[in-house]
């Protein structure tokens, strides 16, 4: 099942989507007529594990990690699918990353790995945009819009060998599977999960695959992952960061 928020006239609403439309115990919403996609759920924190495959580690000359390495990334770096990112002014060297995520659905912590199925709703895929050029790793990974989010939360998916591929511009950039992950998401969550207390909503992404590359305003980076869905979003010049919606704004069309 696919979980979907949209904005609509009457703020935002949550439901069930298929095909193009989106049940609510309301009613039901056609997407792109009456309502657009929001970011699929709402995190007090975007916890992002990177390094996790070892193509990316070699590409990028990192060193192997003997545990899951993770940052954070803060509800605003979020957009929704078919949402713009603008082109963040203070940098000239910006890359996509695609990324598998779960959303949380329940308050946890100090999780078994065999725990970990019972408290995610499901996955979701986010674009890790990163400001190459910023330095240390929370000036690159946390601006606005570097973490868009979506389309839905997929609640019937193995996240174990998954196909996924990612194309800029029409272009085939990152092609692989999440059997190739250093760590797998469920020990993922769990080592997570002895260090912070998840609250619903909560979203853990497991890094990127190899090839995260250069992206210019005009640049559409589309991602998708077998089985959850494709993020298709279009970066745009950097002034369009006034557009953004404030928090009183959120889920107004």
């Amino acid at each position: 099942m696919k979980l979907a928020r949209i904005a609509t006239d009457d703020g935002p609403v949550a439901g069930r989507y298929e095909d193009g439309v989106v049940h609510t115990d309301d009613g039901v919403y056609e997407v792109g007529t009456d309502a657009d996609f929001l970011p699929p759920c709402e995190p007090s924190a975007l916890y992002c594990v990177g390094r996790n495959f070892a193509a990316t580690i070699d590409q990028m000359e990192y060193e192997r990690p003997d545990e899951p390495d993770f940052f954070i990334k803060s509800p605003a770096s979020l957009v929704g699918h078919e949402d713009p990112i603008p082109y963040p002014s203070f940098s000239d060297e910006v890359t996509y990353a695609g990324e598998l995520a779960a959303v949380i659905d329940e308050p946890c912590r100090n999780l078994s790995e065999d725990e970990v199925p019972e408290v995610v709703r499901g996955y979701t895929i986010m674009n890790d945009m990163d400001a190459l050029d910023q330095g240390e790793r929370t000036p690159r990974k946390a601006f606005d819009a570097s973490g868009p989010l979506g389309p839905w939360i997929e609640t019937a998916v193995d996240p174990t060998g998954i196909d996924m591929y990612t194309d800029v511009a029409g272009e085939r950039r990152q092609e692989a599977n999440t059997e190739l992950m250093l760590f797998d998401p469920y020990e993922i969550i769990s080592h997570l999960s002895q260090r912070v207390t998840f609250r619903p909503g909560d979203v853990v992404s497991f890094g990127s695959p190899a090839n995260p590359g250069l992206v210019e305003p005009g640049d559409t980076v589309e991602i998708t992952y077998e089985g959850v869905g494709t993020l298709r979003n279009t970066v745009v010049d950097s002034s369009e960061r006034e557009r953004l919606a404030l928090e009183g704004e959120l889920g107004q069309p």
